[in-house]
């Protein structure tokens, strides 16, 4: 039995520290494009810009300085995903494993592709906004890396052993893990994805009564969504929910959304600056790119911190967010700008004694501190040789 149990905590030792390869691979591209759409909300923000940052993504803003950066900023969010997977995939099976986690690690972020993947099992399309995110690209790169070592191990003649790494075994582990990818791993997202918006309507539809209980409710649940999975599916189904209650004047989700995605970063930065000990060397530098991408109502600052530890980190951001979200939507806070961070929050407006933009930053100051000292408490302190070094390519 002891020898089980050793065998299983090895490959789970295995299996993290591919993944934290994955994730320090991961960190330069967070970093990149956190900073730079920073940049852009703050330029926009400012009174030299000739576009603001309500709608500085409009194509009236395309050709501006804030426009430029904000191009900049989003690619560097979007390729990190398909990054983490790729160099998971890395980590397992050396070079030839890294196309095919990157590229199927970026196949399941398109929403249009899941979309039609479900049409194909007969099942409804949604509205082709779904994507896999960063939890979808840790399983892609893990099975990716898992199928391209096995090829990798299989005896060839001779004569076909040069093109093994860079033909056979990408082009055969794509080909083999592309139908799993789809319609086992993708159809589940896209059906979420509607299930989620169909249960959010209606709860709105009840807190809207003016009733505080469930006005917190989905004020909880929007923000628990929004932590979950840090832009990926679920937050872009409370996100997208909430944009479109602002077309009807409806301002209240629109503040939780905002407040429950900054509340990750911020939360996870102020336990590694307060806890050191707990993290490897290189998150500490995340940390501080994390705080300023928090601040702009970047969620994805948190992602490094999830993928390396989400079984504890996860749960510690979903409350933090939740706690955040509950306050926001049962104190009537209320956000008229559908991004911008602290850019926007003049904006804000409360719906009690105090002024909208403090309660609005006290809403975020208690979500991040119920993350940062949940995440804390569950964290062992850091141990070295459990840190991934990445790994050389052949």
């Amino acid at each position: 039995m002891s020898t089980s149990n050793g065998d299983f905590k090895a490959r789970l030792t295995s299996v993290k520290e591919d993944v934290m390869t994955g994730v320090s691979f991961m960190i330069p591209f967070v970093t990149i494009g956190g900073i730079f759409l920073a940049l852009a909300f703050a330029w926009a923000a400012t009174p030299f810009s000739s576009v603001t940052v309500e709608n500085m993504f409009e194509p009236a803003a395309q050709g501006t300085l804030a426009w430029f950066l904000s191009q900049m900023g989003g690619l560097g969010l979007t390729i990190m995903i398909p990054v983490l997977g790729g160099y998971i995939a890395y980590a397992i099976a050396d070079r030839p494993g890294l196309a095919p986690g990157f590229l199927l690690s970026y196949l399941i972020q398109q929403g249009t592709v899941l979309a039609e993947a479900n049409k194909v099992l007969g099942l409804p399309a949604g509205d082709g906004g779904a994507a896999a995110g960063f939890l979808g690209a840790i399983i892609a790169g893990l099975l990716a890396g898992y199928v391209a070592l096995w090829l990798k191990q299989r005896n060839v003649p001779s004569a076909i052993k040069p093109m093994m790494p860079v033909l056979i075994i990408p082009v055969a582990t794509v080909a083999i893990l592309l139908p799993v990818m789809l319609f086992v791993v993708g159809v589940p997202v896209a059906l979420a994805n509607a299930e989620l918006t169909s249960m959010l309507e209606g709860m709105e539809s009840t807190a809207g009564s003016g009733s505080l209980l469930p006005a917190a409710a989905l004020g909880a649940l929007l923000g628990g969504m929004m932590a979950f999975d840090m832009g990926g599916p679920v937050n872009k189904v409370a996100y997208l929910f909430s944009v479109g209650l602002l077309s009807e004047g409806i301002y209240g989700p629109m503040s939780v959304v905002m407040i429950a995605g900054m509340t990750p970063p911020l939360g996870m930065a102020l336990s590694n600056f307060l806890a050191e000990h707990k993290y490897p060397d290189e998150m500490y530098e995340n940390a501080k790119s994390a705080t300023v991408m928090g601040f702009s109502f970047i969620t994805e600052g948190a992602i490094p911190y999830a993928a390396s530890d989400p079984l504890r980190v996860i749960p510690s951001l979903v409350a933090g967010s939740a706690t955040a979200g509950a306050l926001a939507m049962a104190s009537g806070v209320e956000m008229l700008a559908p991004h911008g961070g602290v850019f926007v929050i003049p904006l804000a407006k409360g719906g009690g004694p105090i002024p909208g933009p403090l309660a609005f930053l006290g809403c975020i100051a208690v979500g991040a501190v119920v993350t940062a000292v949940m995440v804390t408490l569950l964290k062992p302190d850091h141990a070295p040789e459990m840190n991934a070094e990445p790994t050389t390519a052949d």
